[in-house]
C-alpha cells in the first residue's frame, strides 16, 4: 500500500511539473513575440506626395506605437521629389501618387502599391453644375470651355485650378485624361489643402483633389453620371483613380529590417484598417 501511495504521489508531481513546463513555454513564446516588437530598432524615412500625407502620417504614428524602438518620419514635397530622393538613397521610401515611369523603374526602383485613390473633381458649393462628361472636363482644362453655362451650370467664368508641375495628382489627372502639357491653368498650387481652400473661396472655380480629402467646404461633381465613391472606383465605373505607391530602391526583401517590418505592418489587418480609415481603397 505504501508503494502504491508513493507511486501516485510521484505521478502527480510529474504531471504538475509537465504542466508548469508547458505554461512556462507558452509564456516564453508570448514573451518572445512581445520582445521582438520591443527590440526592433532603426528608422524608416519617407518623402514625396502631399496627397499621401494623411496615409503616411497615420501609418508612421501607429507603426511607432507598435515598434517604439523605430523612428518613422515623412516629408511631403511632391511625388517626383520623393522618387528622386529614394533613387538617390537619401530616404528609404519615395511616396508617389502616380505609377512610376519607365525611366524611374530603370533606375532600380520598385513600385509597391499600398492603396488606391480616387481623384475627385470639386467646385465651390454654390455651383449649380452637377455632372460633367469626360470630354467636357478635358475641354475645361484645355481652355476650350470657359463658361459654366456650357456644361449645365449658371452663366459664369470657369476658374481652372490645378497642382504644380511635378505633382503626382496633376500627373495622374493629366495622364488619365490624355492632356499632359495641354492644360490652361488660372492658378497652380503646391498642395492638396491649398486646392481645397482656393476652390472653396472662389466662385466658379474647379479643381481636382484626392477623394479622401473632400469635405463640406467644396462640392464634388459626378463624372459621366458617376459619383466619386469607393464602390464606384472598385467597380471601375468611376474612371479618375490612381495608385498610391511607396517606391523602394530594390525589392522590399532587400531593405532594412525596420523598412521590411513597415511594409508587413501595412499589409496587416491593423494597417489595412488605417488605409480604410483615411478614405482609401485597399490594394490587397
Amino acid at each position: 500500500m505504501k508503494k502504491l501511495i508513493m507511486a501516485m504521489v510521484i505521478g502527480t508531481t510529474l504531471l504538475a511539473g509537465c504542466g508548469s513546463a508547458s505554461t512556462a513555454n507558452s509564456s516564453s513564446a508570448d514573451s518572445t513575440t512581445d520582445s521582438s516588437e520591443q527590440e526592433l530598432t532603426g528608422s524608416v524615412t519617407m518623402n514625396g506626395s502631399t496627397s499621401m500625407e494623411k496615409l503616411a502620417t497615420s501609418l508612421a504614428e501607429s507603426f511607432m506605437e507598435k515598434y517604439p524602438g523605430v523612428t518613422a518620419t515623412a516629408e511631403f514635397t511632391g511625388s517626383s521629389s520623393g522618387i528622386e530622393s529614394v533613387a538617390a538613397g537619401s530616404v528609404d521610401i519615395g511616396n508617389s501618387s502616380r505609377s512610376l515611369k519607365d525611366e524611374e523603374l530603370e533606375k532600380g526602383l520598385v513600385e509597391n502599391i499600398v492603396a488606391i485613390d480616387g481623384i475627385a473633381i470639386v467646385t465651390d458649393v454654390n455651383n449649380t453644375a452637377e455632372d460633367l462628361t469626360t470630354d467636357q472636363l478635358i475641354k475645361i482644362y484645355t481652355g476650350e470651355i470657359t463658361d459654366w453655362s456650357e456644361v449645365g451650370g449658371e452663366a459664369g467664368s470657369i476658374v481652372v485650378i490645378g497642382r504644380e508641375a511635378g505633382s503626382g495628382t496633376r500627373g495622374a489627372f493629366e495622364e488619365i485624361l490624355g492632356i499632359e502639357d495641354m492644360c490652361a491653368y488660372a492658378q497652380e498650387l503646391d498642395s492638396t489643402g491649398a486646392i481645397i481652400a482656393k476652390v472653396s473661396s472662389i466662385s466658379g472655380a474647379i479643381g481636382y483633389v484626392s477623394l479622401d480629402v473632400v469635405d463640406d467646404t467644396v462640392k464634388a461633381l459626378k463624372l459621366d453620371g458617376v459619383e466619386a465613391t469607393e464602390e464606384n472606383i472598385k467597380s471601375g465605373d468611376y474612371t479618375l483613380s490612381r495608385p498610391f505607391v511607396m517606391a523602394t530602391r530594390g525589392e522590399i526583401s532587400e531593405q532594412s529590417e525596420a523598412v521590411q517590418a513597415f511594409f508587413e505592418y501595412i499589409d496587416s489587418d491593423e494597417g489595412q484598417e488605417i488605409v480604410k480609415n483615411v478614405g482609401l481603397i485597399s490594394a490587397k
